[in-house]
């Protein structure tokens, strides 16, 4: 094996000490890993003190709440707590190894692999993330919005990740608490419907989409709409949906027999000189 050659020192270096051996890496990751495990059984993890930690932290603002949980629209709706919710809860749960990655990327689709290991519990988990980088007519998506889907489906999964290791019964009351922070009360409808038509209007989603997906006006939203609609911002937010996906245009459809262009014949007035003819019961005029 030659020898390799320092280009700012000119030191003459033997090729087996430039290259760190698979093996010499597996064992360096090895006692790493080791260290962690043995830092988090010194430093075991209180549950009361993680439940109090991530509440404080899913409820210290409206803002920060309204981003801890998610809704689509799909079927009887989909609700569940979100990425944010998820870096919350791993900060409180502590003793943990999270990431995410891309294991694949075609012409059509980007694979993430998210992971997350419990230290002290010895609990790991693997998940993976597939979303498509094109759009409707099949053409792949510029650089730019590669990049962002891909972080969008990195994210994702590590999400999903840390939610299989960490106890869903420790995450719900969470969720909970954070929806109650975010959607306010009766005395504070008025502004936080305000608020969150504001923001879905910067999104690109006007009143008539708006009002099409809830069935009524927008003076109508109530608690409940205006919880889903939370939910379904922070999913746009995160990139788990789309704009199109979410609220799709209004179609409104022409009266059956009749198309855009085509107007309903004009009846002719009638001759103020002759009576209209009415006929009786029996079929006979009068």
């Amino acid at each position: 094996m030659d020898n390799i050659i320092d280009n700012q020192t000119g030191e003459v270096l033997p090729a087996v000490s430039a290259v760190v051996q698979p093996s010499a890496l597996q064992a360096l990751e090895a006692a790493s890993i080791d260290v962690a495990i043995a830092t988090a059984h010194k430093f075991p993890r209180s549950v009361a003190r993680f439940a109090r930690t991530a509440r404080e932290l899913a409820c210290i603002n409206e803002t920060v709440a309204a981003e801890c949980f998610y809704h689509l629209p799909r079927g009887k709706g989909i609700e569940g707590p979100s990425i944010r919710l998820a870096e919350i809860v791993a900060y409180a749960w502590g003793n943990l190894r999270v990431g995410a990655r891309i294991i694949e990327e075609t012409d059509k689709f980007v694979t993430a692999q998210g992971i997350c290991h419990d230290l002290e519990r010895n609990v790991s988990a693997s998940t993976e993330v597939r979303r498509r980088i094109t759009d409707k007519a099949g053409r792949r998506y510029n650089d730019d919005m590669v990049i962002m889907t891909m972080n969008a489906a990195c994210a994702v999964a590590r999400r999903n990740a840390i939610f299989q290791v960490i106890p869903g019964a420790m995450v719900q009351e969470i969720e909970e608490a954070a929806k109650r922070v975010a959607v306010g009360s009766a005395s504070t409808l008025v502004k936080k419907r305000e608020k969150v038509v504001t923001l879905f209007t910067k999104m690109g989603v006007d009143q008539a989409r708006l009002e099409a997906f809830l069935g009524h006006e927008i003076e109508e939203i109530g608690l409940e709409d205006l919880q889903t609609l939370q939910g379904m911002f922070t999913a746009l937010k995160d990139g788990t949906s789309t704009v199109d996906e979410l609220f799709p245009e209004p179609v409104t459809e022409p009266p059956v027999g009749r198309t855009k262009r085509q107007a309903a014949p004009r009846q002719p007035d009638p001759d103020p000189a002759e009576p209209p003819i009415v006929e009786d019961a029996e079929g006979g005029a009068q």
